[in-house]
């Protein structure tokens, strides 16, 4: 399932895809927009500076904007930023410890389509696609 923050990641980034991509646009404007409290959108923008998804400015005339076209960024690419991970089950997260019945698991085949089936998808769709 994914979670308040990876929803409210995304529409933070379908905000600023919207808006002039040069102009710096201040975290107030996109929370009364978007309907979110400033405060929780706070912790959601810095992981998304830290990792380079936007660009912060602070200051008089600060904001956030985007590093990168909306074209370029894929829904994927946010979601696995926020959420952590989007495999659908814990023995196909990245990096998880191969499983002992991994040879004989009569549903592992199953899990790995599905798995596959979500990633195409999310990774199928850009922010620009949204819009």
């Amino acid at each position: 399932m994914i979670s308040t923050r990876g929803r409210y990641a995304l529409r933070v980034m379908a905000d600023l895809a919207e808006q002039d991509t040069e102009r710096f646009v201040p975290l107030k404007e996109i929370a009364k927009r978007q309907e979110i409290s400033e405060k929780y959108l706070e912790a959601i923008v810095r992981t998304l500076v830290r990792e380079g998804f936007l660009k912060g400015l602070s200051g008089k005339g600060g904001g956030y904007r985007l590093t990168r076209g909306p074209e370029e960024y894929t829904v994927g690419e946010i979601l696995e930023l926020t959420e952590g991970t989007l495999a659908v089950v814990a023995c196909l997260e990245r990096g998880a410890r191969v499983c002992a019945r991994k040879q004989i698991c009569r549903t592992l085949p199953m899990w790995e389509r599905f798995n596959g089936m979500v990633r195409d998808f999310f990774f199928g769709i850009t922010l620009a696609d949204l819009l």
